[in-house]
């Protein structure tokens, strides 16, 4: 059994994301460096960061798909997208056309 870190990022938000996520699937883990951020300056910026770490390296796995899954999510809701039927440009928080009314499609590019 060994620490694991399995992610890094200095967005607190997505720590405690990734956190809950992983803790509501049953897999233990602990935020690290939460508050690392005001030593900051006698610590290298990087050893400031919070961290995501799994306290049992078996829980890997599973963790990092979930990660992943979460991961690629959050990239296709900030993503912008174009209407295929009247070509506006949408916020990739948007599920429907602003302009028209027309769905998302499943996948943008």
């Amino acid at each position: 059994m060994a620490l694991i870190r399995l992610y890094c990022s200095e967005d607190r938000f997505q720590i405690w994301q990734v956190k809950e996520l992983l803790e509501s699937r049953g897999i233990p883990c602990f935020v690290k460096n939460e508050f690392a951020i005001g030593a900051m300056g006698d610590l290298a910026p990087f050893d400031c960061a919070p961290e995501v770490w799994l306290t049992d390296d078996e829980w890997q796995p599973r963790a990092k798909r979930l990660l992943d899954d979460w991961l690629s999510e959050q990239r296709q809701c900030t993503q912008e997208w174009r209407c295929a039927h009247c070509q506006e440009d949408n916020g990739g928080g948007f599920e429907i056309c602003w302009q028209c009314g027309e769905e998302r499609p499943a996948e943008t590019e």
